[in-house]
């Protein structure tokens, strides 16, 4: 039975397969890589990339020197009152008086600490820099350069025409796995196993995380002596599974979980996750289903 007091980690029960959306994303406008940062507000672009167009040495100056104008203020603030029930309107009004002194000054940390500002977020670190909401972002870019703007505009809308079809290409994956799920239960084993029966010495290890339990399971390998095999080739072993070993990892995953539950050990569980993935993999190639979508 399993024991109801065992807390899983949710993670280990999404499907592998609807992993592909970043965090982040590349957007190249005249040679120039421009981070655009996926959050729960909306889309942010790289002020700190775009400013690099102007000058590439010292881009928090242009962001300074543009973010103390008045006519920008004027449009950050008209933002963020449409934007963010939160915004201070007063500090706002301060900033909006005082820009029209020479002596003023104005950072981006500055004007979201004093505003509580959202349109505009600021992070310090390696991936760090100044970001901006995609409204404003293209206004900065005006100001850059109207020809950068138009630019990357247009690669911007590049890029969402390519997620639109990504997203209705996993749309139409994710109906098909449902379809296919239930032969996997049923189909008579027809071809040589797919992944190899694992064998007693990497049943006897001790696998640092659960990912690379089912790497093992399925690929017969970690991930590190997947690179360490595959030295010229970029990303994970998971990267390069076909869409029959996706599906297969994204049921292993759930049923690991439950395995978990039941408190075995990791190698009881790597046992039977290897027997899933063998009888698993056996039925999916022969369905029809993936076979269309290899095609």
């Amino acid at each position: 039975m399993i024991n109801p007091k065992h807390k899983v980690h949710s993670k280990l029960f999404h499907s592998i397969i609807f992993r592909m959306t970043k965090s982040t994303s590349k957007i190249i406008v005249q040679k120039k890589e421009i981070t655009l940062m996926h959050q729960v507000g909306g889309e942010y672009l790289s002020l700190t990339d775009i400013a690099k167009y102007r000058n590439a040495e010292e881009p928090f100056s242009v962001i300074n020197n543009w973010l103390r104008t008045r006519s920008t203020i004027d449009f950050v603030g008209l933002w963020e009152k449409i934007n963010n029930p939160d915004f201070k309107p007063l500090e706002f009004d301060r900033f909006r008086i005082e820009s029209g002194n020479n002596y003023f000054v104005l950072s981006p940390q500055k004007w979201i600490e004093s505003t509580n500002a959202v349109g505009i977020t600021s992070k310090s670190g390696r991936y760090g820099g100044t970001f901006a909401h995609v409204d404003i972002a293209f206004e900065f870019a005006s100001w850059i350069s109207s020809e950068f703007k138009l630019y990357l505009i247009t690669e911007f809308k590049r890029l969402k025409i390519d997620e639109n079809n990504r997203l209705q290409l996993e749309w139409n994956l994710q109906r098909t796995i449902s379809k296919i799920n239930y032969r996997i239960h049923t189909d008579a084993i027809k071809e040589n196993l797919i992944p190899k029966e694992i064998t007693k010495q990497q049943t006897s290890l001790v696998y640092a995380n659960e990912a690379d339990l089912l790497n093992v399971a399925l690929f017969g390998i970690t991930a590190k002596e997947w690179r360490d095999a595959n030295p010229d080739k970029s990303g994970n072993i998971r990267d390069f599974a076909n869409l029959e070993q996706l599906v297969v990892l994204s049921n292993m995953e759930s049923i690991n979980a439950l395995l978990i539950q039941q408190d075995l050990l990791q190698p009881e569980r790597l046992i039977q996750l290897n027997k899933v993935a063998i009888a698993q993999m056996k039925s999916l190639i022969e369905s029809s289903s993936i076979k269309k979508l290899n095609k």
